[in-house]
């Protein structure tokens, strides 16, 4: 019996993980806009690691690199909400830029973007008859950036003493803040509300 519902649940959670499925991996309605100005519409599915969108229209697959795209926008069927996608000039070696594709979560003098990829990590599981064990999950893993109105991008490290030395002109104001109203620099929405805060004094 207990074998039996050990062999159930193995099946079940290895059921469970292969049918997960992230936004990148799936197509969705949207439109692009290519950087002659030509808009798009069809079912698009990005990959932001490869900089690459890939849109379906009249039966055709398209495909169009950050290079050749100005902006691209979905309504996310996984997460059911609609997303918008710019791409930027950012630069990768040094003084060498190329354009990269970025969502953006804030609009404003100052932006908060982000990229996104999957990674796998370990996680340890436990179960009340066959002990511990450590199993593979992938999940997303989100890297956070500050857009400034000179065109100017700063990756974000997540951490409270970075996002007061970038935000230095308002410091005080800023630190203040995120102590009254108990935010956290690693939590997206706490970030947003930062950065709202940072525009608008």
């Amino acid at each position: 019996m207990i074998k039996c519902l050990f062999t159930i649940f193995l099946l079940l959670y290895g059921f469970l993980s292969h049918t997960q499925r992230f936004s990148s991996e799936v197509f969705h309605d949207g439109y692009l806009i290519t950087n002659e100005k030509d808009s798009v519409k069809g079912k698009l599915k990005y990959d932001l690691e490869a900089n690459i969108i890939t849109l379906v229209v009249g039966g055709k697959t398209l495909s169009f690199s950050s290079q050749k795209v100005f902006y691209f926008e979905i309504f996310d069927k996984i997460l059911n909400n609609y997303r918008q996608f710019y791409s930027i000039p950012h630069t990768v070696n040094y003084d060498y830029k190329i354009p990269v594709l970025f969502e953006v979560v804030y609009e404003g003098k100052v932006s908060l973007l982000r990229r996104e990829r999957i990674v796998s990590r370990t996680v340890n599981t436990t179960f009340t008859y066959w002990g511990g064990g450590n199993t593979f999950q992938n999940m997303i893993q989100y890297s956070y950036y500050f857009l400034d109105d000179k065109g100017d991008i700063r990756f974000f490290s997540g951490k409270k003493k970075d996002l007061l030395k970038y935000m230095s002109d308002k410091q005080s104001d800023i630190k203040q803040f995120i102590k009254q109203n108990k935010l956290n620099t690693e939590h997206a929405s706490d970030l947003v509300r930062i950065t709202a805060f940072y525009n608008s004094i």
